[in-house]
């Protein structure tokens, strides 16, 4: 993970930027050795970036329903 003094707010990320980070937060915790403290402040940002991710994918999807006046179908029913 891109070592920075202040990451960007969670808030303010993309749903593509907060995936890259999120990735490379899961890299770096399967990868390199890292102290508890460190870990567990990844872990938690991680967690962080992926409630983002789950808010961006259902405010998308909410669009998508508008857009289209239907409901989505689940790929897993079609």
């Amino acid at each position: 993970m891109a070592k920075s003094s202040s990451p960007k707010p969670v808030e303010e990320l993309t749903y593509e930027a907060a995936f890259a980070e999120l990735q490379e937060i899961v890299s770096t915790l399967e990868g390199e050795p890292a102290s508890l403290d460190q870990a567990m402040s990844l872990f938690e940002r991680g967690q962080t970036l992926v409630k983002r991710c789950t808010q961006l994918l259902d405010e998308a999807e909410l669009k998508v329903k508008r857009l289209s006046g239907t409901e989505l179908v689940d790929l897993e029913e079609a």
